[in-house]
């Protein structure tokens, strides 16, 4: 009988690499560890810790699909910060019932859960827009055959 070919289909999540993906999603978790530890107000209260962290964590995403030359940069880092905002919306509902006694959260609140994941979408997509500039200026400065 017929033999079946693997489907050579180019969708929107080929060329991601999951991996990655699920990495960076969770390296950004730095964020509300510092908070939820008290590091960061024990350092500087106010917005400098979550800004100075938040800058941090994108050029390491950045680095990260330049450096692993990955196929699709901007939609790789918007995946990550999907995968962040999902880890932190889980991360909330696990411990917010242990450290504050109830659930609280994006999880009570459908809005504040598609803010959540929108907004760290936008970090993703700025972040992969950062990569394509980046690659893009790398790529000029190296001649191609």
């Amino acid at each position: 009988m017929g033999e079946r070919t693997p489907s050579t289909s180019r969708g929107p999540w080929s060329e991601i690499p999951w991996p990655l993906v699920l990495g960076l999603g969770a390296l950004a978790l730095i964020r509300p560890l510092l908070n939820v530890t008290g590091v960061a107000d024990a350092f500087s209260p106010g917005p400098v810790v979550p800004v100075v962290t938040t800058v941090a964590i994108t050029v390491v995403w950045v680095t990260a699909v330049v450096v692993a030359r990955v196929p699709r940069p901007l939609l790789t880092l918007v995946h990550a910060g999907l995968a962040y905002g999902v880890f932190a919306v889980v991360s909330s509902a696990i411990l917010s019932p242990i450290l504050q006694g109830e659930l609280q959260g994006p999880l009570t609140d459908p809005f504040a859960l598609v803010s959540v994941l929108a907004v760290n979408a936008l970090w993703g997509a700025l972040s992969g827009v950062l990569a394509l500039v980046a690659r893009a200026m790398l790529d000029r400065g190296v001649p191609h055959p």
